[in-house]
């Protein structure tokens, strides 16, 4: 199933890069806890691979972290196939995790210590504790799994080369590009009255604010007149110093080529059309990229490397995967129904150690980064 996932599988190698980080606890009391009779996982393989397995309970932690970090695919994760792509992915990185070096686990820890530093003081403390708790989860839980992670992206990073590196930057030069560009929008639909305007009259309206641009009206007053970019307007259409890729192609092409203080004709985009003014552009330049820049280039290189190994290797060393399917319930039927899925279905799940599925993993048989074990309100037991 990871073929159809692929672009998925890149937005969640790539996007883990910034948010990534590693277990405080992870080497505090390792042998003590496997030792104790409360944090043996009893609960059934799902998952078994050269060298070690997943357990139902690993993967239901793995569901949780995924959905605290990436809330969009949330509702994916009932989806059958998509379940089985998680599965796999976990498969990936507890595999290259386990035969990562040490250089990069050291390497790994720094890196994401810092990560989930900034991660977490990007939010509010008391929504912070809501989001674990509706996950059931704790930091030390979205530690471990980032560590896993920025460990196996170390690892990778230490084959990349220089001149690879130069490479990367030349295929994206448009995300070191930046531009301070004014601009009016005359939208397909009408800001003022929300109704929706056809494609020859916004066309016209364009025309009408360009002539008027080139007459030497001020570009500001023309911005509040017509345009419908409510977002600009207060700044007479003005984005300083933007990053030229965050716009679409269209506007994008038209900043990186039109001449300084030159107004466009008319530039459409899936929003309407646009009249730009670039008034200034910086173009990228290797040489002046800064040292956290080129870091970012070369984990997007490493990121890269495990989507090749995910779509190339993995199915070479998964040696069987056991997840529950999902059943249609009978219509006008709840019971059985998960919490998490969607009305009218429910699963047969394997059994996990409690009432929650809360993970209480050991270090036996597996590779790679061992989970804390916790306990039903989320808290680590030691």
């Amino acid at each position: 199933m990871l073929p159809k996932y692929k672009k998925v599988g890149k937005v969640l190698s790539v996007s883990m890069v910034a948010v990534l980080s590693l277990s405080l606890l992870a080497a505090c009391g390792k042998k003590e806890e496997a030792k104790t009779p409360e944090s043996t996982d009893t609960s059934a393989v799902v998952a078994t691979y050269d060298g070690g397995t997943i357990t139902a309970n690993e993967f239901d932690m793995e569901q949780r972290v995924m959905k605290f970090l990436y809330p969009e695919y949330a509702q994916m994760m009932d989806m059958d196939d998509f379940k089985e792509y998680l599965v796999k992915q976990e498969v990936a990185y507890e595999y290259l995790s386990g035969k990562a070096s040490e250089e990069a686990k050291t390497a790994g820890t720094k890196a994401a210590t810092e990560q989930f530093d900034k991660m977490k003081a990007s939010v509010q403390a008391d929504q912070w504790t809501e989001m674990l708790k509706a996950q059931k989860l704790t930091d030390d839980n979205i530690k471990d799994y980032m560590t896993r992670i920025m460990t196996v992206i170390k690892d990778k990073e230490t084959g990349v080369t220089d001149d690879a590196i130069k490479a990367e930057f030349e295929k994206n030069k448009d995300q070191f590009t930046t531009a301070s560009v004014r601009h009016v929008l005359i939208g397909f639909t009408d800001s003022k009255t929300q109704k929706e305007r056809k494609k020859e009259d916004a066309l016209k309206i364009a025309k009408e604010v360009k002539a008027k641009l080139d007459g030497g009206a001020d570009f500001a007053e023309v911005v509040k007149e017509y345009s419908d970019d409510t977002n600009s307007v207060a700044d007479g259409g003005l984005f300083k110093d933007a990053p030229v890729a965050n716009w679409v192609d269209s506007f994008k092409e038209a900043t990186k080529t039109l001449p300084l203080n030159k107004i466009s004709d008319p530039v459409e985009s899936e929003y309407g059309y646009h009249i730009i003014k670039v008034e200034s552009r910086t173009e990228a330049d290797f040489t002046k990229l800064s040292a956290e820049q080129k870091e970012s280039l070369k984990s997007q290189l490493a990121a890269a490397e495990i989507d090749t190994f995910m779509q190339n290797e993995l199915d070479k060393i998964v040696k069987e995967v056991k997840l529950p399917k999902t059943e249609k319930a009978e219509e006008g039927t709840t019971e059985g129904t998960t919490g998490t899925g969607t009305e009218g279905e429910k699963t047969t799940e394997p059994k996990t150690d409690d009432s929650t599925g809360t993970d209480t993993k050991t270090d036996q048989g597996t590779t790679g980064t061992d989970k804390d074990a916790t306990t039903d309100e989320g808290t680590s037991s030691k």
